[in-house]
Parts: structure tokens; C-alpha cells; sequence
């Protein structure tokens, strides 16, 4: 249970009303109203746990004050997990979806709980080397499974902006450091200049997930094929698109801590997230290769998506470090986001050489 803890008083919410709205959408709901718990991580959308004794289901919602678009929008999220369950089965069944703001002041929807591992620093001891490569190799192969999902057949053809996506990224990202950037970080226009300088074409259009973490990712380690560990879902879709794929590695390498990273880089070890640097996982580099040869891409000038994922990460925290500072969420957790801004935003421009 120590990944769940009471709801905080910001993020709480009429439980007997979302408990009667769900009894129109879902049958047979134990006849009580649930026990619920906040999921400690998570820094964008809310998560809980809905205990009814003998059924566990999941709610997602926006934090308070937040308006219904990008990251935030529930409606993008349950689109995609219903579009893809049909040929990328590692995701969790949405059960309701409600958009009326008068049940719990935001909209929400209702999913299946998952039972698995999700591997954290806290529980990383738990596994030997051979499952921990196991793991590494499950988390770049379902990588490949998801961006190989065919979009037309999956209905999500007119999700997407059409080509363009690196170009729009690398604005999109910009301006939004610009706009949420207090006077504690650096400017960052040396990085942002050399991206927009930089950037390749993009080299395909497929199903993304944003925010591909082994946090995100819950595991059967018990029950496996040959030496890898099943994957039983994918979570936290709230930044899914259409988009070009080694943008998303990209973005989801700047995770990734090595095992060396703690000699060679320490300020940037310090953020480290998830487990990535366990005996027996890859490396960014093992990752990339990997993930090359699978999807059959050649020769990769990997410095542009190593830099683009490193300041997309930074403005992530910045967004979060800008609502924490003007005191509109009090998450003691993200109280080290402005220095976690300044170590990235250096990492990038020492990437650019």
C-alpha cells in the first residue's frame, strides 16, 4: 500500500455522488460506497483507487482548476484506450466516462485495476538480474507492438495534425517554457534556438504513448514467456497522439538514468524516477538500438531526440514547478521541480555537442 495514501484535501471529491453517478454506467457495484485512496505518483492527472471490498476499480480526473484540453483532457485518454484494446491488448478496460462537471467538479472516468508489479526504486530488490533483463527487454518489445498498431483499422486516423509533428513539438514545447518560466530557471533560449535549428523530418505517423515509463507499465513477473515478464498494461495515456516515434523515445529516454550516470552525471542521477539502473537493464543506448532494429529505422542521429526529450522533461517540471511556486498545489513532492528544471535544461545544452 505504500504507493497509496488518504486524499489529499485539494484533491478530494464528493465520493457519494461519483458512487451513484457510476451505479448508472457500471452493474452490480458491491452494495456500499467505496474506500478510497489517492496514488501517490503521478504529477498531471489524479489517480484513485475505488475499493468496494471485493471489486477495485480506478479513477482518473484532472487536478482542480484545470481546463480540458492537452495533457489534461479525459476524454483524449479514454479515446485512445478504447481505439487500440483491440490490437494492443496491455491496456486497461474503461469501464465509464462521465463528462458532466456537476458529479465531482471535473470530468472523470472509471477503469479496470490492474494486479501486477509496477517497478519502483522501493520494490526494485525484489527481482534478480534475469528478470530485470526480462523486463527491459518487455518494456522496448511492447514499445514496438504499440507503435506498430495500425491506425486506420484502430479509428484513430483523424486523431492526429498530419505531418509537421517534429516542427510543432519542438514550438509547442518552446512556448510553453516561455510562458510558465519563473526568474529561479534558466532561460533556456540556447536550447530551444538549437532545436528549431536542428530538427529532422519526421519519419513515421503511429499511435504514441508520451509518457512510456516503467512506472506506467504494470508486470506479471510470475507468469512469463521464455525469460521475459508479461506486460499486463500500460497506464497514464494522458499524453498519447499521433505522432513520429523517436520523438516518443526520445522523450521517454530522458527518464532514463544509467548505471554510470551517478560518476558521470550526478546532478542528473539525482532525478531518477524508476529503477533503470538495476543489474541487468539496459542501457539508453541498448534501448535505442534495440528499439532501431525492431522497427528496421537505419542510421539515427540520436542527439536532436536525446536533446528534444531532455527540455520537453524540463518544461514538464516547469509547468509543475510554476503551479507548486504560486501555491495552487502544495504536493510536497514537487518542492525539488525547480532544480530538477536547471539540471536538465544544462544536461541539454552540454547533449547538443
Amino acid at each position: 500500500m505504500s504507493d497509496r495514501h488518504s486524499v489529499r484535501g485539494e484533491d478530494a471529491f464528493d465520493i457519494a455522488a461519483m458512487d451513484r453517478w457510476l451505479r448508472t454506467e457500471v452493474r452490480d457495484l458491491p452494495a456500499r460506497e467505496p474506500e478510497v485512496l489517492q496514488f501517490a505518483k503521478g504529477a498531471s492527472n489524479l489517480t484513485y483507487l475505488l475499493d468496494y471490498g471485493e471489486q477495485r476499480l480506478v479513477l482518473r480526473r484532472p487536478p482542480a482548476g484545470t481546463k480540458a484540453k492537452s495533457a489534461h483532457d479525459m476524454g483524449r485518454e479514454v479515446h485512445v484506450l478504447t481505439h487500440i484494446r483491440s490490437q494492443f491488448a496491455a491496456v486497461p478496460e474503461v469501464f465509464a466516462y462521465c463528462t458532466d462537471e456537476q458529479v465531482i467538479g471535473s470530468p472523470f472516468y472509471v477503469m479496470e485495476h490492474l494486479e501486477g508489479l509496477i517497478l519502483r526504486p522501493e520494490n526494485a530488490d525484489s527481482l534478480d538480474p534475469q528478470s530485470v533483463a526480462g523486463i527491459g527487454a518487455a518494456y522496448v518489445d511492447r514499445w514496438v507492438d504499440l507503435h506498430s498498431v495500425d491506425v486506420v483499422t484502430a479509428g484513430l486516423e483523424d486523431w492526429g495534425k498530419g505531418p509537421g509533428y517534429v516542427e510543432r513539438q519542438v514550438h509547442g514545447w518552446s512556448d510553453r517554457y516561455r510562458n510558465a518560466r519563473t526568474d529561479d530557471v534558466p532561460d533556456g533560449e540556447a536550447v530551444m534556438a538549437w532545436l528549431s535549428d536542428s530538427q529532422p523530418n519526421d519519419v513515421a505517423a503511429c499511435v504514441i504513448h508520451g509518457d512510456w515509463r516503467l512506472d506506467n507499465m504494470v508486470f506479471d513477473v510470475e507468469s512469463r514467456v521464455g525469460d521475459t515478464p508479461s506486460v499486463v498494461g500500460v497506464l497514464d495515456w494522458e499524453m498519447a497522439t499521433i505522432g513520429d516515434p523517436l520523438m516518443d523515445v526520445g522523450a521517454a529516454l530522458a527518464y532514463w538514468i544509467d548505471a554510470d550516470d551517478s560518476d558521470i552525471d550526478p546532478a542528473f542521477a539525482a532525478l531518477k524516477r524508476q529503477p533503470s539502473d538495476l543489474p541487468g537493464m539496459p542501457t539508453r543506448a541498448d534501448i535505442v538500438q534495440r528499439y532501431c532494429e525492431r522497427m528496421g529505422f537505419g542510421d539515427v542521429d540520436w542527439r536532436f531526440y536525446e536533446v528534444y526529450g531532455l527540455f520537453r522533461l524540463a518544461v514538464i517540471l516547469q509547468q509543475i514547478w510554476a503551479r507548486y511556486r504560486s501555491g495552487q498545489t502544495t504536493n510536497p513532492a514537487f518542492a525539488p521541480f525547480g532544480q530538477a528544471v536547471s539540471v536538465l535544461i544544462d544536461r541539454a545544452a552540454r547533449a547538443r555537442e
